[in-house]
């Protein structure tokens, strides 16, 4: 958009930017600036809070890398999607999870459109609201997807619509998620996890030893927001122990009671929430690298967690007892929507519910004035 109008002030966006050669699409408002790459993945790699000069999106420690000045060293589906990975907030779709094959297509780890350029269109720019329009057609999968990002003035919620379609002339499977990673220095070990509470699944370890580092015992179910240790005890899932302790581990929450989770960093006054369809996205990830993981990709360096609404277990997995994948099937020509929203807040306490249109009620305020941070 080469004569837009360049406004500085309100709600700002401009696609006329790139990162180490990416095209990349910067929004902004009073309150927020978000970066997200179009030429890997629609990746919003970035979402900073400007009053507190707070980043809430984990950066991976080789962050932006442009996958056009670079070939992999093998062709390991795994270690493609690591290499590249950046952190920040991913839509994963029309897969998500492990290596798998996919009505006879080799995919790997997670999926092919997080890796692809998308499209972008500017479909809103005015003082009051700004809207961005990501598109992708992927290559293995027989998928469209629009994704949607949105700010309004003086807000400080992220809107995200993601839509996709099934191409093909039969049904089709699909995992989808909203891959969310946070990290330091916004991620501490003072912060609080609330949640909306949910059963919970540990996953049993390939070899059904104890994983090293293991913060949660493997292959145990139980519910939101206590967990058995890996040698006896408890574990509390709203807190977050500190890097020394080198753990890493991850589990998947079902029956969800409601869509919503908050983490709260007390020492700085800041916290990000995220609200979503527990209708649509059904399980909510957790992924926890409290500094172990030995080995590739992380060596023990990380400080990080995902917190990944999806509407199915990794791979489509079966639940625990069933035999039933846990894939959605898009019938020929179908089109499924639906929004997510990321609110940034101001307080210490914590949080006691989202809802769907991004209120939030902090912990100890009267639960009739729920209400967001707006500067």
């Amino acid at each position: 958009m080469h004569y837009q109008d360049e406004r500085n002030s309100g709600c700002r966006v401009s696609d006329a930017w790139t990162y180490r050669g990416l095209k990349t699409v910067v929004m902004e408002n009073e309150l927020l600036r978000l970066s997200i790459i179009a030429d890997k993945g629609a990746d919003i790699f970035e979402i900073v809070h400007k009053p507190s000069d707070t980043d809430f999106m984990w950066r991976t420690p080789w962050s932006v890398r442009n996958q056009a000045l670079w070939v992999p060293s093998t062709g390991w589906g795994e270690g493609i999607f690591h290499d590249l990975y950046i952190g920040g907030w991913n839509t994963i779709a029309p897969t998500g999870g492990f290596a798998q094959d996919y009505m006879g297509a080799e995919i790997g780890q997670h999926n092919e459109t997080n890796m692809m350029p998308w499209d972008v269109r500017i479909v809103e720019d005015s003082v009051d609201r700004v809207s961005a329009k990501f598109s992708v057609r992927a290559v293995r999968t027989p998928f469209w997807i629009d994704k949607v990002v949105t700010l309004e003035s003086g807000s400080p919620i992220v809107t995200v619509t993601d839509s996709l379609t099934n191409e093909a002339e039969e049904p089709a499977p699909a995992q989808w998620g909203q891959h969310v990673a946070l990290g330091d220095p916004f991620l501490t070990p003072d912060c609080i996890l609330d949640f909306a509470g949910g059963d919970f699944i540990v996953l049993e370890s390939p070899d059904g030893e104890i994983p090293d580092g293991s913060r949660l015992m493997p292959d145990r179910t139980g519910r939101w927001p206590v967990a058995e240790a890996p040698h006896g005890g408890d574990v509390d899932l709203t807190s977050f122990p500190p890097k020394s302790d080198r753990l890493v581990d991850y589990l998947s929450f079902n029956n969800l009671v409601d869509g919503w989770y908050a983490v709260t960093n007390p020492e700085r006054g800041v916290g990000f929430g995220l609200r979503w369809d527990s209708d649509v996205f059904k399980y909510l990830w957790y992924w926890q690298v409290f500094g172990g993981h030995s080995g590739y990709p992380w060596y023990k360096r990380t400080y990080n967690v995902g917190l990944e609404p999806f509407t199915s277990l990794p791979s489509g997995m079966s639940e625990p007892g069933s035999d039933q994948s846990t894939s959605l099937i898009f019938e020929p020509g179908e089109t499924r929507s639906s929004t997510v929203r990321a609110v940034i807040y101001e307080g210490t306490t914590g949080v006691t519910g989202i809802d769907e249109d991004g209120e939030l009620t902090l912990r100890g305020s009267n639960p009739n004035e729920a209400r967001n941070y707006t500067g």
